[in-house]
């Protein structure tokens, strides 16, 4: 089957290294020219060198799939869909709003145009482990693209169904599913990266405890400021967390992939020195915590994991200094200088 890509970063490109080493035909465009260059040296790889010469390269009916940031899509789209026919088909993969989704398809719709949006799971693994996803749009069309899905997908592998459910109801098992029509595989993309964000804070903060554990050792002056350590002889341990992690990878109830890649993480460079600490969040868990809101459903974990990612790009900075001076205004308390 043939199909066009549009954007070769991390996900894109080895997407299309997936699909044509699957005998699929890809057409490849990219905003860097260096870069659509060299994923054509590949067998069953066409470059193009403009959204005009992409889709002159393609046959009837097209079928185009963005895989670009959110913010971008809706640019792209505007120089995608002037020379596009009745019948074509646009799949967006990257991380829109749903309820973009739902505008984009009506409008194309219009235009006899089909519209489909991926929630696409996988990142820089994917092209040896495949990609899980999460799939909106019409019956006709999805089922129309499943040579796609099924070859980018991960597969069955080594995960056994799960005991008592029923084999053979649907393609869950090969790691991409229908979810529903236009927006659900981006709604549900989105909760799956609510939560994300809730287990990477968990792994994190109790990793934060254990590191913390020998503070015993390590006590400062005492000062009218600071609450002392009452128990010093409570927290004396040195805790080696590349071995700890190692250790619930195998058989703990909170084992996960997430699980490996910290452990590795943590063997690549125990102190993670290369690191800032400065956490970026691409929208998915602000659209969660959102519908959780007009849903009613409490999301307290998925909230304060939102906003532990805020406060590590500075972003409560002024609030922190604020309470500083209340602080100091109400009982004259001087802001200890910060451990060098």
């Amino acid at each position: 089957m043939q199909l066009a890509m549009v954007g070769l970063g991390r996900m894109g490109s080895n997407m299309v290294k997936r699909l044509v080493a699957h005998g699929h035909e890809c057409v490849v465009f990219d905003m860097s020219p260096n870069v659509v260059a060299d994923l054509a040296k590949t067998e069953g790889v066409t470059g193009a060198t403009s959204i005009e010469d992409m889709i002159g390269k393609l046959t009837t009916p097209r079928a185009i799939w963005l895989m670009i940031p959110a913010g971008v899509v809706e640019k792209t789209l505007a120089s995608i869909v002037p020379h596009l026919e009745k019948g074509d088909i646009l799949i967006d993969g990257g991380n829109s709003y749903y309820i973009d989704d739902i505008s984009r398809a009506k409008m194309l719709a219009e235009k006899g145009i089909e519209y489909v949006d991926v929630g696409t799971s996988g990142g820089v693994w994917g092209l040896e482990r495949g990609y899980c996803m999460m799939i909106g749009g019409s019956n006709a069309t999805v089922e129309h693209l499943d040579p796609i899905f099924k070859t980018i997908a991960p597969g069955k592998g080594d995960a056994g169904p799960t005991p008592g459910r029923k084999p053979g109801i649907g393609t869950s098992e090969d790691g991409y599913l229908h979810c529903g029509p236009n927006g659900a595989g981006h709604f549900v993309k989105m909760v799956h990266n609510g939560i994300e964000y809730g287990m990477m804070a968990s792994y994190a903060e109790g990793l934060g405890v254990l590191k913390s554990a020998n503070i015993g050792k390590h006590l400062g002056e005492i000062d009218a400021e600071t609450t002392p350590l009452r128990d010093p002889e409570h927290y004396q341990y040195d805790f080696d967390l590349p071995e700890i992690t190692e250790v619930w990878r195998r058989g703990s109830v909170i084992a996960s992939w997430l699980l490996d890649l910290t452990a590795q993480a943590l063997i690549e460079d125990p102190a993670l020195s290369k690191f800032g600490g400065r956490v970026s969040d691409s929208g998915e868990g602000r659209w969660t915590i959102r519908a959780g809101i007009d849903e009613g459903v409490p999301t307290p974990v998925l909230t304060a994991s939102l906003y532990e990612r805020f406060s590590s790009r500075g972003e409560a900075e002024f609030s922190n200094k604020l309470l500083s001076a209340m602080r100091y205004e109400f009982g004259g308390h001087l802001e200890k200088p910060a451990e060098k």
